[in-house]
């Protein structure tokens, strides 16, 4: 039984559909993309997972069953908004959210500490939020979604804000989250975080989808447009070879674009009779050019 279905599932608000008959499925100790722009659908299917609204159609099973109050115990949320109580101290905001979660407050006062320790900021159990920097309020966030381990955790935009170092540090904790069997529903711009954490991804646009599937197969079945060269010389003619549409000059090499995959052949021995090669690569699409293919616009924007 899979932790986290949804079936058919549509919402309407008034004369405007907010979600238009999506289907997911999130397995055991996976990381699912929830892919989109501004007003696709994201927060609204989002608010339904966690049972904030209810569908007007189709179902959501969680472990095969219904929305209860039991299920909510399972069930961690970090919004994109961040909702920390800024005058109250992180050790009291943690410990009444956790017993919101039915946890006990020692066994929360435990967990926290654990947490702390791994964030290396144990000195923040006494503080008040607003003490805190936009940084490591977003630690204290994050903590508050998975103090009571739950099971399902949504996430949405964890990352935004950080330095490198501390998305580092999340991202490592959300595949530690993963790899003890959470199911994790996640939300970003980042396009380089969903190729690098998860498995499956679903892209809405205007309120439905318009890719789901494996990530693997899906960028299989795009076709390769860029070479990625590198010589050790100047090379000439590339853009002369018929297929090449735009050669871009780095300081490593060139970028080259084509829409005729036999170009690829022309482009490395026109590259081997006039230096030494030291990188020639056919490129996979990347996600972001994928969703610029099938919604004619950057998530990164």
């Amino acid at each position: 039984m899979l932790p986290l279905t949804l079936q058919d599932v549509t919402k309407v608000y008034g004369n405007t559909t907010a979600v238009d008959n999506i289907n997911i499925e999130v397995g055991r100790g996976e990381i699912y993309a929830l892919l989109g722009a501004n007003g696709a659908g994201k927060t609204t299917t989002m608010r339904m997972v966690l049972g904030l609204i209810n569908p007007d159609s189709g179902r959501i099973r969680y472990e095969g069953k219904n929305y209860t109050h039991d299920v909510l115990k399972t069930l961690g949320y970090l919004p994109e908004e961040r909702g920390l109580y800024p005058k109250v101290r992180v050790c009291d905001q943690i410990h009444y959210l956790a017993q919101l979660k039915g946890m006990k407050k020692k066994d929360a006062d435990r967990n926290l500490k654990e947490w702390l320790e791994k964030f290396a900021v144990p000195e923040y159990y006494n503080k008040r939020v607003e003490e805190l920097s936009k940084g490591n309020q977003q630690k204290i966030q994050f903590i508050a979604a998975i103090i009571h381990r739950p099971s399902i955790l949504v996430l949405d935009e964890a990352f935004s804000g950080l330095d490198p170092v501390n998305v580092e540090l999340l991202k490592d904790t959300v595949k530690h989250l993963r790899d003890e069997g959470a199911s994790i529903v996640f939300s970003t711009h980042r396009m380089e975080h969903v190729e690098e954490l998860c498995r499956n991804v679903c892209i809405l646009h205007k309120s439905r989808t318009v890719i789901t599937g494996n990530l693997k197969e899906i960028k299989n079945s795009f076709p390769k447009e860029r070479i990625m060269l590198n010589t050790l010389d100047d090379v000439n003619g590339l853009s002369d070879i018929e297929g090449i549409d735009k050669v871009t000059r780095h300081e490593s090499g060139y970028e080259l674009h084509m829409s005729k995959p036999e170009a690829a052949g022309q482009v490395l021995r026109r590259a081997m009779e006039q230096s030494t090669v030291q990188r020639f690569e056919i490129m996979e699409p990347t996600l972001n050019e994928i969703f610029i293919k099938v919604v004619g616009g950057d998530l990164n924007e």
